[in-house]
């Protein structure tokens, strides 16, 4: 068996154009999408990803404005950019990239960012919301896997998901969106963890595994059944002296060998990071929508 390419590329280019036009139909209706980005400090990773988000908002139509501040900002400083880009109309969503140069000074941050403009989806009101299954602003790579797996056909529906990993940010909002009673939901999960014993033993039961432990190999060919569906989340630098660069970007899975046992896997690059960016684009728009209903009621 040799495994089906889950194309996140793709995929996100597709949710990109339906982006695009519904930033269309807003803008006729007199509101242009708008987010709000603030960049502390100039780590090369962040810089990038930031260049990327205000791009693909230039590609849809959307209006950004970014706010760069020097690494050594103070927290007063950072909290009134979040407060402004809390007042002002021209934005629906607010982007405080992460990790901050100050870690301990980050939920107050995100705390600062009015619920309805938190297009993260980690305040912890959307996070709330979330766990209840209202309505909210999900965090963008769990939402933009769920995704994937929609748009290839691979129904979550009575399947059993492993998830290694229970970062705030994709484990555990991914494992509660997973079990949620709606067409994207109703699975039976299990979350694994660095504390897990055997992992193997629960890997190999899995219909989908989803590895997002930060770590090559994590996942290795010995640890999946046959035909199961791997979901590969992590990025990771190894050295590697043909490169120009002199590294590599690998997942946390073992993609060589599971790609001739499993159903289904996404490389990496190419397959959940380009949908990060487009989910956060899709809840800005979401965003902006709102703003718009609310306007009109």
């Amino acid at each position: 068996m040799t495994a089906k390419i889950l194309d996140g590329k793709a995929i996100a280019q597709e949710m990109r154009e339906e982006i695009k036009a519904r930033v269309a139909e807003l803008t006729r209706q007199g509101v242009i999408p708008g987010l709000g980005v603030l960049l502390v400090g100039d780590d090369p990773a962040s810089r990038s990803y930031v260049t990327a988000k205000e791009k693909a908002c230039d590609k849809a139509g959307m209006y950004s404005s970014e706010v760069r501040l020097p690494v050594e900002a103070t927290r007063e400083q950072i909290l009134n950019v979040v407060r402004v880009f809390n007042e002002d109309e021209k934005i629906h969503g607010i982007l405080v990239q992460l990790p901050l140069p100050e870690s301990s000074i980050e939920q107050e941050v995100i705390e600062t960012i009015v619920p309805h403009k938190d297009v993260d989806g980690f305040h912890p009101v959307n996070v709330g919301r979330m766990l209840l299954g209202l309505p909210a602003y999900l965090p963008c790579t769990p939402h933009g896997i769920l995704h994937i797996l929609k748009r290839s056909g691979i129904p979550t529906e009575g399947a059993h998901v492993v998830i290694v990993g229970r970062s705030n940010i994709v484990g555990r909002p991914l494992a509660n969106m997973l079990t949620l009673k709606n067409d994207m939901g109703n699975a039976t999960v299990t979350m694994c963890h660095t504390r897990t014993r055997n992992l193997a033993d629960l890997t190999v039961q899995a219909d989908i595994v989803i590895a997002a432990a930060g770590r090559p190999d994590t996942i290795t060919a010995n640890m999946i059944k046959e035909g199961a569906v791997v979901i590969d989340v992590g990025v990771n630098r190894v050295e590697d002296a043909s490169r120009e660069r002199g590294y590599r970007l690998v997942g946390d899975v073992d993609f060589d060998a599971i790609k001739e046992k499993a159903s289904a896997v996404t490389p990496v690059p190419g397959g959940v990071g380009p949908m990060t960016i487009t989910m956060l684009l899709y809840n800005t728009v979401e965003a902006a929508a709102r703003t718009l209903k609310q306007s009109a009621s």
